[in-house]
């Protein structure tokens, strides 16, 4: 290659042992933050305290490999090469999970390219902007809800469903009647309901005890239930 006028570097520029170890251990502290707030403000249905475990071994292993890589020219073109044969086999169901491994690979990105001041203030606003929101939005949206009641009583009401639905009514945005089944002198009924605060929920329950002793309810989160 020599011939042709191009001198091709035989090895990269040296790598200082001390600016890995501090960008490693700053790296460190910044992955314990990043799991603490996956798990105080995460809304995922997985285990966030086992998922976030996974933040400081990738935040770590990208400073080390953005610091090996960037003073080699060779060593970028083969890292190329060799993650293009890595296949992650765990899929990744949570939009949320996968901003945060995003957060955690950035933050490796940051460190590992020496610009530690940048990727600490960037870092630190991105994640109090975030848990702003979240505190802000808490409690505040509303929540679409199965709404099951069960009532081993209902002969003793006339019009039963016509009762059930005026008390519903009083504290739900909308409420729409799925399912019912009547036997025996007992009523199972199922509502698909949209509750405008979380507030609305202790008043109804309280309510529909009032208003037909022993019976039973149930709420589920239709946002939280699992996606087959």
């Amino acid at each position: 290659m020599q011939e042709l006028g191009i001198n091709w570097p035989s090895s990269g520029a040296p790598l200082s042992l001390t600016v890995l170890v501090i960008n490693l251990a700053v790296g460190f502290v910044l992955a314990l933050l990043l799991r603490w707030h996956f798990q105080r403000f995460g809304s995922t249905l997985s285990n966030r305290s086992e998922f976030a475990q996974v933040f400081p071994f990738i935040l770590l292993t990208t400073i080390l490999i953005i610091t090996v890589v960037k003073s080699s020219l060779a060593l970028s073109l083969g890292l190329v090469g060799a993650l293009s044969i890595v296949r992650f086999r765990t899929p990744i169901k949570e939009p949320e999970e996968l901003a945060y491994l995003f957060m955690a690979i950035a933050m490796g990105l940051g460190l590992g390219a020496d610009q530690r001041l940048p990727t600490i203030v960037a870092s630190l606003f991105i994640l109090t902007a975030i848990g702003l929101l979240r505190r802000a939005s808490l409690g505040k949206q509303p929540k679409n809800l199965y709404l099951s009641l069960e009532w081993e009583n209902s002969s003793a009401t006339e019009n039963p469903l016509e009762a059930l639905q005026s008390v519903i009514a009083r504290h739900v945005s909308s409420g729409d009647l799925r399912r019912v089944d009547k036997r025996n002198g007992s009523l199972a009924v199922t509502y698909f309901v949209d509750v405008p605060h979380t507030d609305n929920l202790s008043a109804l329950v309280e309510e529909l005890g009032r208003s037909f002793p022993g019976m039973g309810v149930t709420f589920i989160d239709q946002n939280r239930m699992p996606s087959i």
